[in-house]
């Protein structure tokens, strides 16, 4: 009797006057004829009565350019999936702003599987998937080819909850502008970027796993994309995992590592939580917490084209089998930005709680601004890294560090670094406090380089320190204060 009233129940749901199901509008979902007519028909029907769910039952839906309108929620039922088709999608709008400053993928919205701009009340949930099976991973398309699985621009009041997005192209979500948006238990495995949340402002990303090794997972973003410059703030990171297994091992629970050298940019599986590159608008008041990072590269906050990032905290990360710096701070001039714009700032940093094992250590933890541009008011508490062996990698060791202030910003860029634990440079205003960094096997180089810094501070601060080296080696380091460091070992 209760599973007749439950089933009783659920299509007295489906049959409301607000659900409307495609395929009553003729979608076939055999995952061979295009349902993108009949999905589009569903939307405006929906919006011609004001408002509703657009309802996606069990089948396999092919589509181009869905287009999404405001009071309109896509629910994707468990056993749906929504294929992207390989070409007949919506051309790239026109954008003034297109390419000055940011590459063409940035810049437009409608080639895409499901896109929406100026929309406010919508909605995509699951718990069925989107496979963005004929999406391209290029940054610029070829004419009728769709690059982005999701894409919003200027919307309010958006929420993504509870589906599996498998390949997404270029962007898994591109989110330009998007204020009050909210992300929840959404899972992503993609062949390029998994979230970019771009001059977005109150957002909320929670109980996401991403899995992106050829770039980034989760990715914040302030481009100019928008013709203005805007920034990305009030922000919220919590219970989230990243990672950079070979792409599609996520979502099939095999979390296999055969690609590791495939991926483009040759330095290893990207997969993390980035602030940049993109940086013109500025990041402020954002939190991080509660996540976990997985064969993949470490944290890393940039800003290099102008912007402020500024009022940042960062807590409780775990990180396993990290292919560059475990901790990447950097404050750079490459001034991809419109003319007069001035080098920006990276201040009132704190990060805390932060466990890594088996982190590269041809790079370090690099925090590095710029000669005459300092990193300020940074504290790292309580921080334990653990770093692989330098292995063949030892013969590179640079005793200069270049400046390189106008390259993409990479810990790799750098080369290999004279110090395995944190390089530091062109800060001032450092606290490190209950802060241990040791190797995992063979190491000749000094823990920590502290370079063109001023009043720092460490507190109970450990080493595992190679034969023949000082735990500190200091070039032009003015107040800096060592309090009780406890007993360091030495290899």
């Amino acid at each position: 009797m209760f599973f007749l009233l439950l089933i009783t129940s659920i299509t007295q749901l489906h049959a409301q006057p607000n659900w409307y199901n495609i395929r009553t509008y003729g979608a076939k979902g055999d995952g061979q004829t295009l349902d993108t007519k009949a999905i589009n028909q569903a939307i405006d029907a929906a919006v011609a009565a004001g408002g509703g769910t657009v309802y996606f039952p069990s089948g396999s839906y092919l589509s181009t350019s869905i287009h999404l309108q405001s009071k309109i929620t896509l629910r994707l039922e468990q056993g749906c999936t929504l294929i992207a088709a390989e070409t007949g999608f919506d051309a790239p709008e026109p954008n003034p702003a297109a390419g000055a400053y940011q590459d063409f993928g940035h810049s437009h919205w409608h080639n895409s599987l499901i896109w929406g701009d100026n929309l406010t009340d919508v909605a995509i949930v699951g718990p069925g998937k989107i496979y963005g099976k004929g999406l391209t991973r290029s940054s610029n398309p070829k004419a009728g080819q769709g690059n982005k699985a999701i894409a919003l621009k200027l919307c309010r009041n958006v929420m993504l909850k509870d589906f599996t997005l498998l390949y997404g192209g270029h962007f898994g979500l591109l989110a330009t502008g998007v204020d009050l948006l909210t992300i929840d238990n959404v899972t992503m495995d993609t062949n390029r970027d998994g979230m970019d949340i771009d001059c977005c402002q109150n957002v909320r990303i929670a109980n996401c796993a991403v899995n992106s090794p050829w770039d980034d997972g989760i990715c914040l973003k302030s481009s100019y994309g928008l013709g203005y410059n805007r920034s990305c703030e009030n922000i919220t990171i919590t219970n989230c995992s990243v990672s950079g297994f070979d792409r599609g091992t996520l979502a099939d629970g095999t979390y296999q590592r055969k690609e590791a050298n495939l991926v483009p940019d040759h330095e290893g599986p990207t997969g993390r939580i980035k602030f940049g590159t993109e940086s013109n608008g500025g990041f402020k008041n954002i939190t991080i917490t509660n996540c976990t990072f997985q064969f993949c590269r470490g944290l890393a906050l940039e800003t290099v084209d102008g912007a402020n990032l500024e009022d940042i905290t960062i807590s409780n990360i775990t990180m396993r089998d990290v292919g560059n710096s475990p901790i990447f701070l950097r404050l750079g001039a490459r001034m991809r930005a419109p003319a007069g714009a001035q080098v920006g700032t990276l201040k009132r940093v704190i990060i805390s709680n932060l466990i890594a094992y088996n982190a590269d250590s041809h790079f370090a933890s690099l925090i590095t601004g710029l000669p005459g541009h300092d990193i300020e008011d940074l504290q790292l508490n309580n921080i334990r890294i653990y770093y692989r062996p330098i292995d063949s990698a030892a013969s590179k060791i640079q005793q200069v560090v270049p400046e390189h202030e106008k390259l993409y910003p990479e810990p790799e860029k750098f080369g290999v670094l004279p110090a395995y634990g944190f390089f530091i440079r062109h800060a001032k205003n450092v606290k490190l406090n209950n802060v241990e960094v040791s190797h995992l096997g063979t190491e000749t180089r000094v823990p920590i380089i502290l370079d063109d810094v001023k009043d720092i501070t460490v507190n109970q601060v450990k080493a595992q320190i190679p034969a023949g080296m000082p735990m500190y080696q200091l070039n032009k380091v003015i107040g800096f204060e060592v309090l009780p460091v406890g007993a360091v070992s030495r290899s």
